[in-house]
């Protein structure tokens, strides 16, 4: 009897009863037709149980998950009902989903003919990385009497990962393609250098580097020959993510770092596509989460795989410890964008000596974000004194942000300023804007 639950018709009908047993006292010949009706109400209800529980898979369901969540984004769930019932029936389907998403109300209702089946699905927005365990799937279904309901219960306890941003990863694809060609224009820069990208062997003349001398090429030529170089095509990309308190702050439901995290796992894939070798850390009171540049089948799934990971009780970050570990661990010249956030001019200048040293041995990025919540403040026309006091605050930060930007440049860091919701768009084509401009 654990799966019978009585449906408020049934109630309803009760208080009829009891309306008619009322009017009893006033006009006696109703009485009899409160009896009646009370005893067809109770046989309508046994009539009913009976149609609903003779058969025991009268419902089947099965709740469609996807393999895993892409956190911040939208992900449908699907559910299937199948009515084994001879006649029609209503449904009310209560899926158990996750607690994170505190959703209190889930209800889906559903008419469904007998021997049909049913197909539909909800959306479930994630907003944090972790793991994501589903209760049962329960399906309340009536007959057209609609006295009383059974409960079917259909797969408990799953559970589900919810990894970094990863459904778009297709579309960030076909726009940097886009933006390849709308930067056909920028010269490239052929450069030639000392790495291991073996070009050509030719005839040494003056000027040529003589530690680039061919000796065997030279001994059957009977001429000086030299080996030439140039930049290596596979260029390589670290992405620094700052998981320290700065990047706490929240945004439309995801944090700084969640919103820095998607994008390092959307400019990945691009990089991977472009042949280049991506890899990353991340850092607050040491480095963490470390993945080695590479191009390698499978770097994506590990970069992934760390990203998913990372964990952090937003300490105060330690640049020097950055600046170390990126001065022993990242050997060749390359290109680094670090995700972090200033918010004052006097945040940046306690960091800039150690910024100053990253960008000596690469090509530094810092990658910083606006304030959505001042932004709205900037546009606002103010109607009060406190709405101005506001607007002058707001501009004022704004102007500290101008003013991180300018001091950056003053040393030849890069930078990209950015609203959290934009930040995958703005990092990707920074990135392409570089390589097609052959800086690095």
């Amino acid at each position: 009897m654990k799966n019978l639950f009585i449906n408020n018709r049934f109630f309803f009908a009760l208080i009829g009863v009891g309306i008619l047993y009322v009017f009893a006292f006033f006009f006696p010949f109703l009485m009899i037709a409160g009896h009646v009706v009370l005893l067809l109400v109770f046989l309508a209800a046994m009539v009913d149980y009976l149609l609903l529980f003779r058969e025991k898979e009268g419902v089947l369901a099965q709740r469609i998950l996807p393999e895993k969540l892409s956190n911040g984004d939208e992900n449908p769930v699907k559910v299937d009902i199948k009515n084994n019932y001879s006649f029609k029936i209503s449904t009310k389907v209560i899926d158990e989903i996750p607690f994170q998403f505190q959703k209190r109300d889930f209800l889906i209702e559903k008419q469904i003919e007998s021997g049909k089946n049913t197909l539909f699905q909800y959306i479930l927005e994630p907003k944090e990385r972790g793991e994501y365990s589903f209760g049962a799937l329960n399906i309340f279904a009536s007959s057209p009497l609609g006295f009383v309901s059974k409960r079917f219960t259909f797969q408990k306890d799953a559970m589900l990962p919810a990894y970094p941003s990863f459904v778009h990863l297709r579309k960030y694809e076909l726009m940097a393609l886009q933006n390849e060609f709308l930067l056909g224009g920028i010269k490239r820069i052929r450069k030639l250098g000392h790495t291991m990208e073996f070009e050509q062997i030719k005839e040494y003349v003056p000027g040529d580097d003589i530690r680039t001398i061919n000796w065997k090429a030279t001994s059957k030529t009977n001429r000086l020959m030299v080996n030439q170089f140039q930049d290596e095509k596979s260029q390589r990309i670290f992405m620094l993510i700052d998981k320290g308190r700065t990047m706490k702050m929240p945004f439309k439901g995801l944090s700084l770092l969640d919103y820095s995290i998607n994008a390092s796992m959307a400019l990945s894939h691009i990089i991977l596509k472009k042949g280049d070798r991506a890899g990353m850390m991340t850092f607050s009171k040491k480095t963490e989460n470390k993945v080695s540049a590479d191009n390698k089948s499978g770097q994506l799934r590990r970069i992934s795989e760390a990203l998913y990971n990372i964990k952090t009780d937003f300490f105060e970050s330690d640049f020097n410890r950055l600046y170390q570990d990126v001065k022993y661990s990242v050997n060749q010249r390359s290109l680094v964008l670090l995700f972090t956030n200033f918010e004052t001019l006097d945040a940046l200048n306690r960091q800039m000596k150690y910024l100053r040293g990253i960008a000596k041995n690469h090509l530094l990025v810092v990658v910083f974000f606006k304030n959505s919540e001042l932004q709205t403040l900037l546009h606002k026309n103010p109607e009060s004194m406190q709405e101005i006091y506001d607007e002058v605050i707001a501009e004022k930060f704004e102007f500290e942000k101008k003013l991180i930007i300018q001091e950056l440049r003053k040393y030849g860091i890069y930078s990209v300023y950015t609203l959290p919701e934009n930040l995958n768009v703005e990092v990707i084509n920074k990135y392409l804007e570089i390589k097609a401009r052959g800086i690095l």
